[in-house]
């Protein structure tokens, strides 16, 4: 599984781990052309509070998610998702997804950075600057807007 939005064997059949649900319902709140890295996505449900019954950081046990965590939720359960609006914290897209993603980037307006000259597969990395969603309530009047991008370079 590559967090292609590939379902784990046997997901559907029962019912997924809470976490999975947090990690799964943060994904959904993501706005289109908008992404969140695997990072943010735990600290968001870090601030959320743990979910009753499970210990808290501070409590002596160990905390319930960090990024490595919920990258292997949105490889095991995150088909039923926008999988491709969880991405890396660096802007590379998805080793093995990136055509498929780069579609959807595309599709919804997602601000994208041309492949550098050195890049081996000149596949456009996201623009992490412009793209990247805090949690907030999107405004539309907070979204950076093409004129930006003369001086990103």
């Amino acid at each position: 599984m590559s967090g292609t939005g590939d379902t784990a064997p046997g997901a559907d059949a029962g019912e997924l781990p809470a976490y999975a649900e947090r990690v799964l319902s943060v994904a959904e709140l993501i706005p289109a052309g908008r992404v969140m890295t695997y990072g943010d996505v735990a600290e968001y449900l870090a601030e959320e509070g743990q979910p009753e019954g499970l210990p808290g950081e501070g409590g002596g046990g160990r905390r319930v998610g960090g990024p490595r965590q919920v990258g292997r939720v949105m490889a095991l359960y995150g088909g039923a998702v926008p999988w491709w609006r969880v991405v890396r914290a660096d802007g590379k897209l998805l080793p093995g997804s990136e055509l498929r993603a780069l579609a959807h980037y595309r599709d919804e307006g997602t601000p994208l950075r041309s492949a550098s000259v050195e890049s081996d597969d000149h596949i456009p990395r996201l623009d992490m600057r412009r793209a990247r969603w805090d949690g907030r309530p999107d405004d539309p009047d907070d979204r950076p807007d093409d004129r930006d991008d003369a001086w990103d370079d």
